[in-house]
This record gives structure tokens, C-alpha cells and sequence, in this order.
């Protein structure tokens, strides 16, 4: 027996890729045993003609499993069949008709107004013969505009035409090279689907269908139907709710009265007190702190850097508001920070916990941000506390996030090694996890500082002052000038901030 044999030894030869590719490709086979190898040997890009993916179009594309190339094609189908349809079926030129025809009536109806303001003698009939005139040539201009966009119609037609073919030659020459990747995917996980899905194919035949006909429907018909120009809604559901969510929320108001008149209290407490400290001190030993803590915590650089921050504020009249924006900023940072570092952590360690904070993190990151200010009108009133809570809402997830990434990116060798050596909870995480996650914290405090600075005009709405309210005047009064002047000082006063902070860390 030959040693060479693989029954004689009782293993199996793995099977070569041509076998994977029938495989795989199930319809066809010896076909795409042939492309891919031709793909997978040249060196330079080569894209072989797929006739069939080119005749199927994007039924080919969902029959096989590529997502992308179908909506591509189907796209561009859609383009296609929507001008063939307008160019074959759509009367171009009928808006323009009617207009003509509307304004040939009344030129006729002024010009009879004319001959008889003329036969009785009246002053006006001069008037009327110039109105008659100038309403025939508006009608005569209609026409000529009706009949060029009637002639329009073989140039969609072909248009149209040339799209479709467009899409199916994309279609027949990315559909080998997609279909090779899905391939490599497929050989490290044959979970994948393979050969021809025809239950999907089906379906995708029929979606195309309907879509192009809505469309061409839609599109190329002089009057269709309303159903299909409006989605339906019913106005008195929406009131309905809307009343519903106001009883709800002053139900909350009325019922949490002395909580959030607690909360609106001692954020009161601490920006009065940080605004008075700020504005109260003489403003050069103000200056001179800010500039102290800037050499001790960031070096020279963004000591030098601050100084002209700081006299762009002074000579410009915009110390006081600068303080007061300062105060309102530094307050909804230090908030965000007490809360997010903590709560990120938690997250970090707790995979549950994150992924039952995810959707309110989401909720509260993509939510506009007016949209919070409403609620927080309803249960805090206005003044700087609502904007400070807004802020708070805004600007808390990007700190939680980055927190928990930092934390869930240590290496486990590194923790494992710690806790060998007899290293306890609180060890583990102020000398390992968060030493090693400061970098993704630092960038999770950017990105705070960052939010509460952009909520900063926003919370002016709603009373919180300082520069905010500059530019909200600036865009009600269209004052440019003021408005980027006030902006830059915002910026100037962010920066500041966050390079003292960033400093440190470094």
C-alpha cells in the first residue's frame, strides 16, 4: 500500500480551493473556479465580466448575498426607469400649457376691456390694450416653454436608457470581484450563505417591481393618487398625545416640586458662588491665577497661550461675561465628570451595566439639543440651573463611553499579573486599570468639555447669560461682527480650559 496515501495513514487531505469554490458556488461552478483564480493570480486588479449579474441586475446581486451591489444597481435602476417613465408617460409640458392657456384667456378677456373702454371714450384704454399685449406675450412664452419641455421627452427617454445599461454593466463587472471577497469570508465561516438564495431572489424581483412602478406612478402620471403623495397620519392622534405628555409633565412638575427646587437650589449655590469668586476678585489677581495654574499644570506654552487668551477677553470687553460663561461651563464639566468617570467605570466592569446604559446613552447623545431644553423648561423653569442640567444631559455620555472603552481595552495579562501578586480591588483599579485607561478618560474629558461648550449658546435661550447671550443677540439683530467676536471668545475660553486639563494629565 502506498505510504503516500491518505486512507492508508486515516487522515483527510484538506480540500483544495476548487473544491471550496464549487462548494460555495453551488450553480455553475467550474465558471467561478476559473474567475476567482484569475482574480486571486493577477497582480494587478482585474475584473472579469459577469453576464449573468449583468442581465439579473440587483436580483442577481440578493440572490448571491451581496447587499452593497444590490443597492447600487437598484438605485441607479431606480434613476433610470423614473426618467424612461417621465419621458414615455409624463406629460412635460402640461404645467406650462395651462399656464398658457390661463393666460391667453385673460389677454383675450383685457383686449375685449380695451375695445370698450375705447368705443365709450374712457382714459384707460390705452392701459388696457398695453395689459392685453403684455398678457398675450406671457401666454406666447408659456407655449414655447410647453412645446421645448414636450421636446425633452426622447432626451429622457434616452437618458433613462443609458442609466439602466450603465447599471448592469457595473453590475456584471463588480459582481465577481464582490463575490470572490464573500467567498474569503465564507472559507472562515461557512455560517455564510452560499450558492443562489432564490426565496430571497424572489423577493427581491418582486421589491424591485413595486418600487419601480411606484415610482414611475409617482413620478410620471399628471395626477396621482393621494395615498401615494402623503404618508397617511391622523392630526387628532398627535394632539391627542401631545395633550397626554402636558398633563404628564406637570403631574411630574406638581408632584417633584420641592426635589427639583432642591436641584435648581444647589446648582444656584455653587455657580453664584463660583461667579462671584471669579468677577468679585480683582481682575489682575484673577489674571494672575489663571496664568499660575496654567505654568503649574500645562508648562510655558499654554501659559503664553492663555496671557493672550486672557487679553483678547480683557481688551475686548468681555471679561465679566467671559467669568460668567466660565462659571457656567467649569459647573456643568465638573458635574459631567463626577458623574460619567464613575459611571463609566462601572461600565466598564460591568459589561451588563453598559449594555443596559447603551440605549440612554444613545438617547441622550443623539436627541437635539433644543429637544431638552422643553423638559427642562417644564420641571426646573428658566436661569442658568436649567441650561447647567441641559448641559449635564448633553454633555455626560462622551465621558462614559470613553471611560468604559479605556477600562474594557486593558490588557487582561496586565490584571491578571496584578492580582497574582496579592493586588486588592482598589489597587487594581487606581494603579492599574485607570493609569493604563487615561488616555481614553482625558479624550472622554475632551469631548465633555467640548459638548458643555457647544450647549453654552443654547442654554442662553433659557436664560443662563454670559457669552452665550451675545450671540444669541448677534443672530437676532444680524450683527456679524458681534456674534464672531463673542463666538471666539467661547472658543478662547474652551481652549483655555481644556489645555489646562489636558496638561495635567500629560
Amino acid at each position: 500500500m502506498n505510504a503516500r496515501d491518505p486512507h492508508a495513514t486515516g487522515r483527510l487531505e484538506p480540500p483544495t480551493e476548487g473544491r471550496l469554490v464549487e462548494e460555495f458556488a453551488v450553480q455553475n461552478p467550474h465558471y467561478y473556479v476559473d474567475r476567482f483564480s484569475r482574480i486571486r493570480r493577477a497582480q494587478n486588479s482585474v475584473w472579469p465580466f459577469n453576464v449573468a449579474a449583468a442581465v439579473l441586475g440587483p436580483v442577481w446581486a440578493a440572490a448571491r448575498g451581496i447587499a452593497v451591489l444590490f443597492w447600487i444597481v437598484f438605485f441607479l435602476e431606480m434613476l433610470a426607469v423614473v426618467q424612461v417613465g417621465i419621458g414615455a408617460v409624463g406629460n412635460l409640458g402640461a404645467a406650462e400649457q395651462a399656464r398658457a392657456e390661463r393666460l391667453t384667456k385673460q389677454a383675450t378677456a383685457r383686449a375685449e376691456q380695451a375695445q370698450a373702454a375705447q368705443a365709450s371714450g374712457a382714459d384707460n384704454a390705452e392701459g388696457l390694450k398695453s395689459s392685453a399685449a403684455a398678457l398675450q406675450r406671457a401666454a406666447d412664452k408659456a407655449s414655447e416653454q410647453a412645446q421645448a419641455a414636450g421636446q425633452k421627452a426622447p432626451l429622457l427617454i434616452g437618458t433613462g436608457l443609458l442609466t439602466l445599461l450603465f447599471a448592469r454593466i457595473i453590475n456584471g463587472f463588480l459582481a465577481n470581484r464582490l463575490l470572490e471577497r464573500r467567498f474569503a469570508r465564507w472559507r472562515s465561516n461557512q455560517a455564510l450563505g452560499h450558492g443562489l438564495n432564490y426565496p430571497l431572489a424572489l423577493c427581491a424581483f418582486i421589491f424591485c417591481i413595486l418600487a419601480y412602478g411606484l415610482s414611475i406612478y409617482r413620478f410620471a402620471w399628471a395626477n396621482p393618487a393621494g395615498w401615494i403623495m402623503a404618508a397617511p397620519s391622523n392630526r387628532d392622534w398627535q394632539v391627542g398625545l401631545s395633550s397626554g405628555l402636558d398633563g404628564l409633565m406637570e403631574g411630574i412638575s406638581h408632584a417633584g416640586e420641592g426635589f427639583f427646587g432642591a436641584v435648581t437650589g444647589g446648582i444656584s449655590l455653587v455657580l453664584d458662588g463660583l461667579s462671584y469668586a471669579l468677577t468679585g476678585m480683582p481682575w489682575p489677581v484673577t489674571m494672575a491665577v489663571i496664568l499660575i495654574l496654567a505654568w503649574q499644570l500645562a508648562g510655558s506654552r499654554v501659559t503664553i497661550f492663555t496671557a493672550a487668551a486672557l487679553a483678547y477677553l480683557a481688551l475686548l470687553g468681555f471679561w465679566e461675561k467671559s467669568l460668567e460663561t466660565v462659571a457656567l461651563l467649569g459647573t456643568s464639566a465638573v458635574l459631567c465628570l463626577v458623574i460619567g468617570i464613575p459611571l463609566g467605570i462601572w461600565c466598564g466592569r460591568r459589561p451588563r451595566v453598559y449594555t443596559a446604559l447603551r440605549p440612554v446613552l444613545d438617547f441622550m447623545q443623539t436627541m437635539p439639543a433644543f429637544v431638552y431644553l422643553i423638559p427642562v423648561i417644564a420641571l426646573f423653569g428658566i436661569g442658568k440651573p436649567p441650561g447647567v442640567i441641559a448641559t449635564l444631559i448633553f454633555g455626560t455620555p462622551p465621558v462614559v463611553r470613553l471611560t468604559a472603552l479605556g477600562l474594557q481595552g486593558v490588557p487582561p495579562a496586565i490584571r491578571e499579573a496584578a492580582q497574582a501578586y496579592g493586588a486588592t480591588r482598589w489597587f487594581l483599579l487606581t494603579r492599574v486599570d485607570l493609569p493604563l485607561a487615561m488616555p481614553s478618560i482625558m479624550a472622554g474629558i475632551n469631548q465633555t468639555i467640548l459638548m458643555c461648550l457647544s450647549m453654552v449658546v443654547i442654554a442662553s435661550l433659557i436664560g443662563a447669560k454670559g457669552l452665550g447671550e451675545d450671540v444669541l443677540n448677534a443672530l437676532q439683530y444680524a450683527a456679524v461682527g458681534q456674534g464672531l467676536l463673542a463666538g471666539f471668545a467661547i472658543l478662547l475660553c474652551a481652549m483655555v480650559i481644556d489645555r489646562i486639563v489636558q496638561g495635567r494629565a500629560r
